[in-house]
């Protein structure tokens, strides 16, 4: 039986760039570094985001961006210091899809290695809640 997520990893070309992104963006807490013992394939850092154990491990970058993101669920009202805070790392933001009333808002956005983040103020429950009355866009 999958007892839920263990963890994220997210290969990065500067673990100090990341981990300060990181940190401001996310609030998230480092909870170890590599430093001079390795136990992996490279260089690396834990970090506590909302109790989800992201990892990032020195590497190459990836070479192209998409779709594919990672989402973490934010407080409504958190959503616009949120937004400061991408822009003020100058992270390139996406504009925000069209969505129907109901299933919360996004900020989408590039780390620095081309891996697309998100945050979302709405919950898979409020979302299927809103499907199920039908009706799109």
């Amino acid at each position: 039986m999958t007892l839920g997520l263990s963890h994220v990893t997210l290969i990065v070309s500067d673990l100090d760039r990341t981990q300060g992104m990181l940190e401001r963006v996310f609030e998230a807490r480092c909870t170890y570094a590599s430093d001079e013992t390795r136990f992996s394939l490279s260089d690396e850092r834990f970090f506590d985001i909302g109790g989800v154990w992201v990892a990032t491990m020195k590497g190459d970058p990836l070479p192209a961006r998409s779709y594919n993101h990672i989402a973490f669920r934010i407080r409504e009202d958190e959503f616009d210091d949120r937004q400061a805070r991408i822009e003020a790392e100058g992270l390139e933001m996406l504009p925000p899809r069209a969505r129907v009333e109901g299933e919360g808002r996004s900020l989408y956005f590039y780390g620095p290695d081309n891996h697309l983040f998100e945050l979302h103020t709405g919950t898979l429950e409020e979302r299927l809640k809103r499907y199920a009355r039908g009706r799109g866009r």
